[in-house]
């Protein structure tokens, strides 16, 4: 992937958050269907790992990529 022509390397569970976000853009998604979108159901979960996610992905795409909404979770802004 590449932003303004610099190549942006993504996790293979950071590109699934994208792009499950992507898909869903404008809708806000919850932490547990991100979770259940990027884990297997056997899958060991940890409770901060959307978090961690979201983090990374906010500090190579831009803050303002990735909105929280307070108590709902979270959606990929239309002009992203």
């Amino acid at each position: 992937m590449t932003i303004d022509g610099a190549v942006v390397r993504l996790t293979s569970h950071e590109f699934r958050v994208l792009s499950y976000l992507m898909h869903q853009r404008g809708r806000v998604v919850s932490q547990g269907e991100l979770t259940e979108h990027i884990y297997a159901e056997s899958a060991d979960r940890d409770s901060n790992t959307v978090e961690v996610f979201i983090a990374r992905l906010r500090r190579k795409l831009g803050a303002a990529a990735i909105e929280t909404v307070r108590g709902l979770g979270y959606r990929m802004q239309v002009d992203a």
